[in-house]
Formats: C-alpha cells, structure tokens, sequence
C-alpha cells in the first residue's frame, strides 16, 4: 500500500479486448496499477464484481489479464456470502481495488449490509488506490447518474461520499445520462461534479480532482456547475500497451 496520498480513478473503462486472451487490461487500469507505486514484488489488485451480481464466468479474464500483466489477482466476492473469512485483511492488503460496472444502487446496498463501505475507507485512508469504472467510478461520489432502476437514466444521490461532488459516466455511448445529470445538479438533487465519456478516467488525489486521462484522443471529460452549465476540461492521454 504506497500511493504517496489517498488516491482514486473513477473511470468509465477497464478491461479491454484481449487479442488472443478473453481480455487484457487496458490503460486505465494500469494506471491504476502504476499509481499505487509498488516495487519489489508484483503489485496484488483485487477485483470487485458486486455490481454485476459476483459472476463468476466473468473472474476467469480477469485472472488471466492480470497473470499477463504480471499482477497477482484476486476477487473480493459477497454473494452468497463473503469469499475471504479475513476480509478486512484481504482489502488492506491489496494495492489497488478494482470495482466493475453494473447496478450501482445494488452495489451500495450489498457493501453496506457486509460493512465493505467502511473497509474500503480504510482502505483509502491507508493508501490502496480505490478505482473503477462505470458503477465502480460512480460509488465513490456522492452520487450521480445511473440505469440501476431500469434503462431510463435517473439521479441517485446516496453514494459512499469519499469525493464530495457527483459522476456520470457513459456520456457519449449512452445520450440520456447528459440531460439527466445536467437537471439532476440544476434542480439540487446531486451536487455539481463531470460527466464522462468512453476511455476517460478522472484522477483523484484526496478529494480533489488531479487529473483527466483518457485511453482515447477524441474523449473527453465536462465539469457541470450548480446551474447545468458544461465546461470541457483538459485531458492527458494514455499511452497504449502491446496486448502480451
């Protein structure tokens, strides 16, 4: 656990395709990776499918990204019943968690019930790089724009609140989450904060916002204001990897 201060990349991205792999890890992930700093070993990454319901067809590809991306993987799974008898060991041990994407609202209410949310802040505190894309990027604001009640996006507004302000991902692939989020923060439901599109990952360093980065040239990150209003911010992009 090295990040040098609590960090988090809230993101709308993750694993990519693999080539000849199921999957591979894509930039943001890796960013993820080199934020927590390790040496000496390789880094240990945790990944977190409590949105999708605990797959277990999907922790084959996530296993086999990580071998090729020599990183020591790992699941932290809640249904039916938490997978790890020391859980809060596992989560303190790991240097980055991964969260995947899905039901955010399912998401909060499973992590409460197990007391996950606490785990992770600790977690955070101590310097494990707390990261995700999609509902994994939006758990850790204080709320944002989601398809958790059926394909309609609406505003929910009960996150973790690590980050003070408010995400919604998926702005380009998904064109009602724009609207929603603007009238969401217009009307004082969520709390100003940006709306981000496919690739782009947005880097926290405690509470503040650091840095946008993006796996693709042409996307892009909009800091929406108390009134609704939009503001495209500056974006670094990642450099790409060869799949192994």
């Amino acid at each position: 656990m090295t990040a040098d201060a609590p960090t988090i990349l809230a993101t709308c991205g993750g694993m990519v395709d693999g080539g000849w792999h199921d999957a591979a890890y894509g930039p943001l992930l890796h960013l993820a990776i080199e934020l927590a700093g390790v040496t000496g070993r390789a880094p240990r990454v945790a990944h977190v499918n409590t949105a999708g319901g605990d797959p277990r067809s999907a922790e084959g590809a996530e296993l086999e990204a990580a071998r090729a991306s020599g990183v020591e993987g790992s699941h932290i799974r809640l249904f039916p019943h938490p997978n790890h008898e020391r859980l809060a060991e596992h989560v303190l041990s790991r240097d980055v968690i991964w969260v995947s994407g899905g039901s955010v609202v399912n998401l909060l209410a499973v992590w409460r019930a197990h007391g996950l949310d606490d785990l992770l802040r600790r977690a955070w505190e101590a310097g494990v790089v707390l990261a995700g894309g999609s509902a994994g990027g939006l758990c850790w604001h204080s709320g944002g724009t989601t398809t958790s009640f059926g394909p309609q996006a609406t505003a929910v507004a009960d996150g973790l609140r690590f980050l003070p302000g408010s995400f919604s991902p998926h702005h380009d692939s998904q064109p009602a989450r724009r609207p929603a989020f603007r009238d969401a923060i217009a009307e004082g439901r969520i709390p100003p904060g940006y709306g981000v599109e496919e690739g782009v990952g947005l880097l926290y360093r405690g509470t503040e916002l650091a840095e946008v980065v993006t796996e693709r040239p042409d996307a892009h990150a909009w800091a929406v204001s108390a009134g609704g209003a939009e503001e495209r911010l500056p974006a670094r992009l990642l450099p790409s990897r060869p799949l192994s």
